[in-house]
C-alpha cells in the first residue's frame, strides 16, 4: 500500500490557527488517518468536488472540512484549506465561504 506525503500549505496553517488546540488535534489526527493511504478513494468522509476555486477533494471530519489536492505522480497530498461547517454554511477563518 502506497503511503502519501502530506503537505500543509501556509494558508491552511493559518486556517488551523482559528481553531482551539483540541479542535486542531482532532483535525490533524483525522488528516493523518484518512489521507496517508488512498486519498483518492471516495468514502463517506472523502469525496471529489466539482470544479471550484479551493481544491479538488474534501475530507469531512465531523463539523470540520479539509480541502486538499493530490499529485499522484509524486504521491503527495496537499492540504490547501480547512474550515468548519455549521447549519449547511462553510466557514473558513470565521468567514462564510461558498463553493
Amino acid at each position: 500500500m502506497t503511503v502519501y506525503t502530506i503537505e500543509i500549505t501556509e494558508e491552511a496553517k493559518v486556517d488551523l490557527s482559528f481553531f482551539t488546540a483540541f479542535e486542531r488535534k482532532i483535525i490533524v489526527t483525522g488528516i493523518k488517518q484518512q489521507l496517508l493511504h488512498e486519498p483518492l478513494n471516495e468514502t463517506k468522509n472523502r469525496k471529489r468536488l466539482r470544479e471550484n476555486p479551493i481544491a479538488s477533494y474534501e475530507l469531512r471530519i465531523g463539523w470540520y472540512r479539509v480541502f486538499y489536492d493530490v499529485v499522484e505522480d509524486t504521491v503527495i497530498v496537499t492540504v490547501v484549506s480547512i474550515g468548519k461547517k455549521e447549519n449547511h454554511i462553510l466557514y473558513i477563518r470565521n468567514k462564510e465561504v461558498k463553493i
